[in-house]
């Protein structure tokens, strides 16, 4: 398969995953929590490597370069999921309460402690609010990441033809 089609497939997918998101949000109306957006920035990251390796179509370093940065964005994402779905399994009386709105943690305090307050979590992140196939979208998330990773594994470590 050329690596053209493999690049702009991968970004097919993360099209198809923001266009879900902001289905939920926009359509369903379910609000994103902190850790949604995360996720959320991750797969646009993810997307935007590899339309730009798509368009690009690289050449043998080119191409092991966009697979590293897709390993590393979509493992940021994963860690993001990660964290979010351990938060949903957690006991009802160890789950995180409710903590301050996104876009006023960015206005009010440094983006370090921004981050560290959005991967604690809130009580918005570990209510599960839809499933499919018995599972939440935090766990469907970390599954796409993980198979961004692969991709990006894959793209490092083995020789697809540029065609």
């Amino acid at each position: 398969m050329p690596q053209r089609v493999i690049f702009l497939g991968g970004f097919l997918i993360c099209a198809g995953l923001m266009a879900a998101a902001l289905y939920f949000q926009y359509v369903e109306h379910l609000e994103p929590c902190p850790l949604c957006i995360l996720q959320r920035l991750a797969v646009i990251g993810v997307g935007l490597i590899l339309l730009i390796g798509g368009l690009h179509n690289p050449g043998k370093w080119g191409r092991r370069l966009y697979g590293a940065l897709t390993v590393f964005a979509a493992g940021a994402g994963a860690g993001v999921a990660g964290r979010h779905v351990w938060i949903q399994h957690l006991p009802f009386d160890q789950q995180p309460g409710c903590s301050y709105e996104f876009g006023y943690m960015l206005e009010t305090f440094p983006l370090a402690k921004t981050l560290k307050l959005v991967l604690e979590g809130t009580g918005d992140c570990a209510k599960v609010s839809w499933t499919f196939l018995d599972l939440s979208m935090p766990t469907w998330t970390l599954i796409f990441f993980i198979g961004f990773v692969a991709l990006g594994l894959t793209l490092v470590f083995t020789s697809i033809g540029k065609r």
